[in-house]
């Protein structure tokens, strides 16, 4: 196979690598508009060639999306323009999935469109975030495979199963809620915790001494790029405000009972966050 990757961030460049690697990609074309991130991204061996957007197309069987949703959500529509009447396959990695099905809704190559998003990823980006086994035992959703050939659906598996994914299937309105709840308010409390912080060492100069690997795991997702969540944050909007609500809610709980020194309360409120450890061990 020939693989284009339009975007050789943290997650097309770790796809590239892999996908180099475990023998699916014979040849693999990027597409990358920052010339810093074109150069590293050759000089690192993640592409074989940085390509115009027509021409990675039209040397490529597939086609990966690896840019921010906003971006990919315009640019679904011309790359399917590209690949109508043919046997290739496009898919994206983006982690809000209703808005990509939707633009591609409609259109006539909308069969050899597989939705796609790999749960996996950390906190760094551009091409030096890039790694071997970022994706491996991790789980991959596929969303609306109905409206996908079988064929295109088959290939995307294959792709995913070299990448050791274990693939899950959604709904792409079903997907957008979970990945509110799981992974997008995560990212919400981490940039406020970071931000409470920062409004508090303007006056305290040494509570970063003090920060323990607690304080640096928690706030950790802080250090995401902003290009890259601003985007989600309004294309997965709805879904975000009631998880922000509810986690308001939850906050607030705590608060009342901090401040009426309830400890039987706090003590309530604590265990039953301790029952997330049924789920993630």
């Amino acid at each position: 196979m020939n693989v284009g990757i339009i975007g050789l961030g943290l997650i097309g460049g770790s796809m590239a690598i892999d996908l180099r690697k475990r023998g699916f990609a014979s040849r693999i074309y990027g597409v990358e508009n920052e010339k810093v991130n074109a150069d590293a991204a050759l000089r690192m061996g993640l592409a074989d060639e940085v390509l115009p957007l027509e021409e990675c197309v039209a040397a490529s069987d597939v086609i990966v999306l690896a840019i921010p949703v906003g971006s990919a959500a315009k640019l679904l529509p011309r790359v399917l323009d590209l690949v109508k009447g043919s046997e290739k396959l496009v898919i994206d990695v983006c982690s809000v999935k209703e808005a990509m099905c939707r633009v591609a809704q409609g259109h006539a190559a909308r069969g050899r469109y597989v939705a796609t998003h790999p749960m996996a990823g950390t906190e760094y980006s551009g091409p030096w975030a890039a790694k071997p086994g970022l994706f491996d035992g991790n789980a991959c959703i596929f969303c609306d495979v109905e409206e996908s050939s079988p064929k295109a659906v088959h290939l995307a598996e294959k792709l995913y199963d070299t990448l050791n994914m274990r693939i899950t299937h959604m709904r792409s309105d079903a997907h957008d809620m979970h990945v509110a709840y799981v992974s997008h308010i995560s990212h919400v409390t981490s940039f406020a915790l970071a931000l409470t912080v920062l409004d508090k060492e303007k006056d305290e100069k040494h509570i970063f001494d003090l920060a323990s690997g607690g304080f640096s795991s928690t706030v950790r997702l802080a250090k995401s790029s902003a290009d890259m969540w601003v985007p989600i944050f309004s294309l997965n909007h709805d879904n975000l405000l009631k998880v922000i609500d509810t986690y308001i809610e939850k906050m607030n709980d705590f608060r009342d009972a901090i401040d009426a020194y309830d400890e039987d309360r706090i003590r309530e409120l604590i265990e039953e966050g301790n029952k997330i450890k049924r789920i993630i061990h």
